[in-house]
């Protein structure tokens, strides 16, 4: 007798295609997960690539965005919030510190601004976070996200240029970045001010052991369900599934080209195809004898650190690469998870990691430009690295298929990129085909390791 078809088979087991899943499965319904590599978890990696006893994030290290965190406290993941969240250096040998309390990190700057420019939205992040990472809607907090929208549309060199200090506006610079656009395209003012909110209020944890640990916790709670994974299995085309209802893709469109075969056509199809990736990523992963040697000791109290200099400077260097060029001082993003986890080294080494943003699909090896802005604001940083580990585009791409050309956002996150994400839809992770869905970072709100595409995608499913 032929078993009963699963309500929901996930194509893809990243942080989007296991929340997906999680919340099907939490609504009663029978999901299976496929997954092509050995190991579940897509972006959620923890490896050891150089030496033995050296755990490295292949990806994602740091929860900068939390609406799932409190789902995580209940499945029992154990999160390390370092003291300070974020900290940028500057040449003169001091750093700005982002401190959990907005007012302290206004004192330190020497900038009341902040508290008026940031403080409304870090004291309101459990609410604004959800509101802006939903797809279009009629919020129920209309004025708050009115007033989110009122800066955040803005360019981040416009919303600079409201505060008076030039640490407050390189800070900007570093929180916007994280956009991997240029700083004066529109919209890039609401990613520094989702940053930097969402720094103060959650603090930017990190999963000890690793982000393994979060997709381990996400894989026992899926299984606490009785929902069904599957490693190894590489789904080529729509034909490899199992008997189901519905087809959950957590793939971006080149994937689901692919997969879908001429089940998708027409207008949807062409949409599909002429859809924009940003910028590429290159990383570095070391293996430390010793803790980086900041010269502005404080950066030591952050697990993530923002290296670039003045907002100038960054500014440059993002519209450098937004041109299809290589800069000669990146924006540098480094973590340093050790200094907080001590469970992902021997005793007395360290990890750490860092990427810059290149052309999408670069082949340059651009080691030499991301060690030397480390070793600008840390002298002596290549005295303590014990080995590295390059990870170019191409490789980004070969790890993880969805960093097509190796962009880690899922695809271009200008506003165009968000309205029209992958298609510009009222359901925009609905397709033509109504057994066929996509939750992955080509679905709003984006990249990021946040879980909400795989939700949301979920909630559009169950609608269905």
């Amino acid at each position: 007798m032929a078993s009963e078809p699963d309500d929901a088979v996930v194509v893809g087991s990243g942080p989007n295609g296991l929340a997906a899943a999680i919340a099907l499965a939490e609504a009663g319904r029978s999901v299976r997960v496929l997954e092509a590599r050995p190991v579940a978890g897509g972006g959620l990696r923890t490896e050891e690539l150089l030496e033995p006893g050296f755990r490295h994030d292949v990806c994602s290290t740091v929860m900068a965005l939390p609406p799932l965190l409190e789902h995580f406290d209940r499945m029992g993941l154990d999160l390390v919030a370092p003291p300070a969240p974020l900290a940028h250096p500057f040449d003169d040998g001091t750093a700005v510190v982002v401190e959990r309390s907005v007012e302290d990190t206004a004192r330190a700057l020497g900038e009341p601004g902040y508290v008026g420019m940031v403080g409304p939205f870090a004291s309101n992040a459990r609410r604004l976070l959800p509101l802006v990472m939903r797809p279009p809607h009629v919020p129920s907090r209309f004025l708050l996200l009115l007033h989110f929208a009122e800066l955040g549309l803005m360019p981040a060199t416009a919303v600079a240029r409201r505060l008076r200090g030039d640490r407050a506006r390189a800070l900007i610079a570093g929180a916007a970045a994280h956009s991997v656009l240029a700083l004066d395209e529109w919209g890039t003012g609401a990613v520094a001010l989702l940053m930097l909110a969402s720094a103060h209020a959650a603090g930017w944890p990190i999963a000890r052991g690793g982000s393994a640990s979060v997709a381990g916790a996400m894989l026992r709670r899926l299984r606490a369900l009785g929902a069904e994974v599957e490693c190894d299995r590489r789904v080529d085309s729509l034909g490899d599934l199992p008997p189901h209802r519905v087809a959950v893709l957590d793939l971006v469109p080149k994937g689901v080209l692919d997969v879908t075969g001429d089940r998708l056509h027409g207008r949807y199809r062409r949409a599909l195809e002429r859809y924009r990736h940003g910028p590429g990523a290159f990383k570095l992963d070391w293996t430390l004898d010793a803790p980086i040697p900041w010269k502005a000791r404080a950066c030591s109290r952050a697990a993530t650190v923002h290296l670039g200099g003045t907002f100038d400077e960054i500014a440059l260097s993002e519209r450098e690469v937004a041109a299809g060029r290589h800069a000669e001082k990146p924006f540098v993003l480094l973590t340093q998870p050790t200094l907080f986890d001590a469970s992902r080294a021997p005793a007395g080494k360290h990890v750490a990691w860092a990427y810059c943003h290149v052309p999408n699909g670069s082949d340059l090896d651009v080691t030499k430009a991301i060690e030397d802005q480390v070793e600008r604001f840390a002298p002596g940083f290549r005295d303590v690295i014990r080995k590295r580990c390059a990870w170019s585009p191409s490789r980004l791409e070969a790890a993880e298929p969805n960093c097509v050309g190796g962009d880690v956002m899922g695809g271009r996150m200008d506003l165009r990129g968000l309205v029209a994400r992958p298609v510009l839809s009222l359901n925009p992770y609905a397709t033509p085909d109504p057994s066929i869905f996509i939750c992955s970072a080509a679905t709003p709100p984006g990249g990021g390791v946040h879980g909400m595409c795989g939700v949301n995608a979920a909630r559009a499913v169950l609608r269905a």
